[in-house]
């Protein structure tokens, strides 16, 4: 890469309670740390409570290469029972009434805002009113000129219509998986194939680009322009969870980069294929081993 990128995730951080054990987890901690794999600098925001299970979170990220600004506060750290279908699929319990329910916003964090040339988050932390407050904020003050991803993630009942409008309204980059896309075209009342689909989002909430992940049948990205399909790599999965997430970091690090779109999708596809066949979310690889070129335009 040319540029130090500042690239954030905000909202829930937790432990994924695997049937191998537990591993760290959440979709904007994932986010911001494959983006810090990739040279970017990551930061996540979140917050964890003052038990083991946050001390050990924060302990954990703080070998990374990550900024930190996780609050620890009076409630209980994420957490998110896990399971895997024959596919390797995951399905989730997730607790509520947890720390990353209660993400406070400060002056800090609103300086940071402004700084930031990305920024991923969900619609899964914005169940509570506090944190959902505190990430309208924060994205609200990241530069126009930054990329704002929602990765919709919609999980269990914990969204709505408004939620999403909202949502969308404030992104210019979203991501969604087919389960969730076919979801959103009931919900929007939108006709026609996946691409149509995905553009009529596009032109209705003003986004840059859709990118729409199929697991093991390929993904889609489009703009009002242009598409780009790529099949799924052919590896041994271990476990999907995070592949997702690495897809969008490794997407936003190739847009930041000005690389063409296909190239930001052949970045994506490689690396969301490798954490496919690792245990976890946040495997530590180097990005020559994957084949991707993140550092030469």
């Amino acid at each position: 890469m040319t540029n130090k990128y500042k690239i954030a995730g905000i909202g829930e951080i937790l432990w994924d309670i695997l049937p191998q054990g537990k591993v760290l987890g959440g979709a904007p901690g994932n986010f911001a740390y494959h983006a810090a794999m990739l040279g970017a600098d990551g930061y996540i925001f979140s917050a964890v409570g003052n038990d083991g299970l946050g001390r050990e979170i924060i302990s954990r990220l703080s070998g990374y290469n990550i900024h930190l600004q996780i609050e620890t506060l009076n409630y209980p750290t994420g957490v998110v029972d896990v399971t895997l279908n024959e596919a390797g699929i995951p399905q989730y319990e997730i607790t509520e009434q947890v720390a990353w329910d209660f993400i406070p916003f400060s002056a800090q964090i609103a300086g940071l805002a402004k700084q930031m040339d990305a920024v991923c988050f969900g619609s899964l932390a914005q169940r509570s009113e506090i944190s959902k407050a505190s990430i309208t904020k924060f994205v609200s003050l990241v530069p126009d000129s930054a990329l704002k991803v929602f990765d919709i993630n919609l999980r269990q009942h914990y969204y709505s219509k408004t939620l999403i409008t909202e949502s969308m309204q404030l992104a210019n980059v979203l991501k969604i998986n087919d389960e969730e896309l076919r979801t959103i075209a009931d919900m929007y009342e939108l006709p026609g194939d996946d691409l149509l689909v995905c553009r009529q989002l596009a032109k209705e909430f003003n986004l840059k680009m859709v990118a729409c992940t199929y697991g093991a049948n390929g993904s889609l990205l489009c703009s009002l322009s242009e598409s780009s399909f790529m099949e799924t790599p052919q590896v041994a999965v271990k476990d999907t969870v995070g592949a997702g997430d690495a897809f969008s970091a490794a997407l936003i690090v190739g847009i930041l980069n000005g690389f063409p779109m296909k190239r930001c999708h052949e970045m994506a596809v490689q690396l969301s294929a490798y954490v496919c066949t690792q245990d976890g979310a946040m495997p530590k690889y180097d990005y020559k081993t994957i084949k991707t070129e993140l550092h030469e335009k």
